[in-house]
């Protein structure tokens, strides 16, 4: 769980900050395929493949990261999925659900950044426009003014002084109240 969340929230904060929409799009998606890979496989938890491909999809949009396990391994970021699926292994656990949350991230990541970068290559997941709708919030317009300046009242509102630039002079008007 610490995982995920963890992940989960760099992957929010960093790669996907204002992309909400295509953020629960990357959710949906892995959901269903890791759902569908662990239907073949017999899996009934997944949610450990879930955390691995939260973990890898973060990793190689962060290459250059420097990552410590336990204090006895410093590595490079894409490692670590490997690594924790060789600690996995070591504990004796099945590391066929490691290697589904690898491969669903590696679809992702090959569809989402390394195809559509290639050339002639284009995106293939696009965010459905209903998530977009729901999640994002619409853009600025530039040249959208709520209140034109005639309605002010002919004030110069906000010509005084900037905060804090009053020094003492502020302090005895404050205190002379």
């Amino acid at each position: 769980m610490i995982f995920l969340y963890r992940y989960c929230r760099m992957l929010e904060e960093g790669s996907f900050q204002g992309w909400t929409a295509d953020f629960v799009f990357m959710f949906f998606f892995s959901c269903l395929l890791i759902t569908i890979f662990g239907l073949f496989i017999n899996l009934v938890f997944l949610g450990q493949a879930f955390t691995i491909m939260m973990v890898y999809i973060w990793s190689c949009w962060n290459p250059f990261v420097c990552m410590n396990f336990f204090g006895l391994l410093i590595f490079q970021a894409p490692f670590l999925p490997w690594i924790l699926m060789g600690f996995s292994l070591l504990l004796g656990n099945s590391i066929i659900v490691d290697l589904l949350g690898i491969a669903v991230g590696h679809i992702y990541f090959s569809l989402e950044d390394v195809f559509p970068n290639q050339p002639g290559g284009e995106r293939l997941l696009k965010t459905p426009s209903i998530l977009k709708v729901i999640f994002d919030s619409p853009e600025d317009d530039p040249n959208y003014n709520p209140l034109p300046e005639e309605w002010a009242g002919g004030f110069a509102w906000g010509e005084g002084q900037r905060r804090g630039g009053g020094g003492l002079n502020n302090l005895n008007l404050v205190f002379n109240l």
